[in-house]
């Protein structure tokens, strides 16, 4: 039987449109469709680290890192996976390679993910407690969820 390849590398400008639709193919059971602009956005203005999953040398996840308050807080950010490639434990080891990055950093005092209901309960089994819900937030539907991680 044949072992799957799976590696974790920086995105490139070049990922953009597989990037993309995997936003779509998420939307609207995760996202809402406004959301996409949000993200093209993101990509183009607001990277600190984001990072692609490749299976077998194909894209089928990609998520980000952001830093704010002096870069002593850590922000999870812009999580989107395949739908074909979810519930197979590719989004933890997505996750936790992000949260090893931070830990790493001793001028982090902090890290956060804001989030939607459809999906905070995978942050929680990942150490990460709510602190805030906001109502109709990303749009009509999609409340925010404010959580920390609690094991830094």
């Amino acid at each position: 039987m044949k072992e799957d390849k799976l590696e974790i590398r920086a995105y490139k400008n070049s990922d953009k449109d597989i990037v993309i639709n995997i936003l779509r193919q998420n939307t609207p059971q995760y996202f809402s469709p406004e959301e996409e602009k949000d993200l093209v956005y993101y990509l183009d203005n607001e990277i600190d680290f984001y990072f692609v999953l490749e299976l077998n040398d194909k894209i089928v996840g990609c998520a980000g890192i952001n830093y704010a308050d002096n870069k002593t807080t850590g922000k999870i950010s812009w999580d989107l996976l395949d739908p074909n490639f979810q519930r197979k434990g590719l989004g933890t080891i997505l996750l936790n390679h992000r949260i090893e990055l931070l830990k790493s950093d001793t001028d982090i005092k902090k890290i956060i993910v804001r989030t939607s209901q459809i999906v905070y309960k995978f942050y929680e089994k990942s150490d990460f407690k709510l602190f805030e819900i906001v109502k109709d937030y990303w749009a009509k539907g999609f409340d925010l969820y404010n959580m920390e991680y609690t094991k830094l």
